[in-house]
């Protein structure tokens, strides 16, 4: 079996330490591993099968006799170092959005669309989280019957928005907790406990016992760029350049997966009961759709796993041909490192 050389570019962050942990699961045939980082990180170790590796700080030389870049460290550090990794030999992965929407870069779920890997000049994106765990799901129902519409609520948990994030729900959780003084049932129920000077804070606002309807920065249009990725990174995997898509982001207090509440409408005629059954056939797709035991999709039980849970299928009466779902997944591995890491397998032939 043929050996390959990877880089994991951003490999401190939190999708960058789930892309490695997902290399070793997944018994990528390694032959060598080279950790990237800014240079406040490196000459960190980082444990990789066993071994301490050294992080280095990332240079263009760095991507010297490397076969697969996995990137994961923002737009502007893929812009600069993406297109030198290539001149230098390598296959770009990237995470961030730097080359999405590009015309000449394949935007890729590999459940959805590998064929698009045959036009690669050396850089593929892997698309937004959330739209990744939305179209594995919506992929065979669209197959089957063609959607015309979307429209998409999410609850994104703070891992979405990095390390930091995170930090920032438990510390505010923490300190909320700590100066809450009940003072009856009723009182209890009617406070809400604010924070006043949560660190660090990341996110706009308090996130602990809190919800913000706003993931990325507005636009003019009063969308936000979250809302908008998955508008057009839908369009442009399932190759729909006019399909109508409407996507509401908002960012929840859990720590890792995310879920989304989705209504489609099909131009062709698929009931509840026929949708279960493509969903139960489809790859990375699990069903778990039995509301008499209370059975749905739970972040909790999603954390961890590589594939996206569906529930809550059924029909939707406000159209003529609609059906309503919820979807959940974890934005970390299958809306992340684990679809980076299939798109190199799937490069390299396994």
């Amino acid at each position: 079996m043929k050996r390959y050389t990877v880089a994991v570019v951003g490999a401190t962050g939190a999708v960058g330490t789930e892309m490695l942990r997902v290399l070793q699961e997944r018994r990528f045939p390694l032959k060598g591993i080279r950790l990237l980082a800014s240079a406040r990180s490196a000459g960190r170790r980082i444990p990789f099968n066993g071994v301490a590796h050294k992080v280095e700080e990332l240079r263009s030389r760095a991507f010297d006799g490397i076969d697969v870049a996995l990137f994961s460290a923002g737009a502007s550090r893929s812009l600069e170092f993406g297109p030198e990794a290539v001149r230098r030999g390598a296959v770009v992965v990237d995470n961030s959005s730097a080359f999405r929407l590009a015309a000449h870069v394949p935007l890729v779920v590999p459940e959805v669309n590998p064929q698009a890997l045959r036009r690669h000049q050396g850089l593929i994106a892997n698309p937004n989280c959330s739209t990744i765990i939305m179209l594995v799901p919506l992929f065979p129902l669209h197959r089957a019957a063609r959607i015309r519409r979307i429209v998409v609520s999410t609850y994104q948990s703070v891992s979405g928005a990095g390390a930091r994030a995170m930090w920032q729900l438990l510390i505010e959780s923490q300190n909320a907790l700590r100066g809450f003084r009940p003072r009856g049932a009723l009182a209890g129920l009617l406070t809400t406990p604010r924070i006043q000077r949560p660190q660090p804070r990341v996110l706009p606002h308090q996130i602990a016992f809190n919800v913000i309807p706003q993931v990325g920065a507005f636009l003019e249009d009063r969308s936000t760029r979250e809302e908008m990725k998955l508008v057009n990174e839908t369009r442009k995997i399932l190759g729909e350049p006019t399909l109508a898509v409407s996507a509401t982001c908002v960012r929840v207090p859990v720590l890792i997966a995310h879920s989304e509440a989705v209504w489609i409408e099909t131009e062709r005629p698929l009931s509840a009961e026929q949708a279960r059954r493509l969903l139960r056939a489809a790859p990375g797709v699990r069903v778990v759709d039995d509301p008499s035991r209370g059975a749905y999709p739970l972040p909790l039980d999603v954390a961890g796993s590589d594939e996206v849970f569906v529930g809550r299928v059924r029909k939707d009466e406000s159209v003529l041909r609609g059906l309503a779902l919820w979807i959940s997944g974890d934005n970390l591995r299958k809306g992340a490192a684990t679809n980076a890491v299939q798109i190199a397998e799937l490069l390299l032939g396994r």
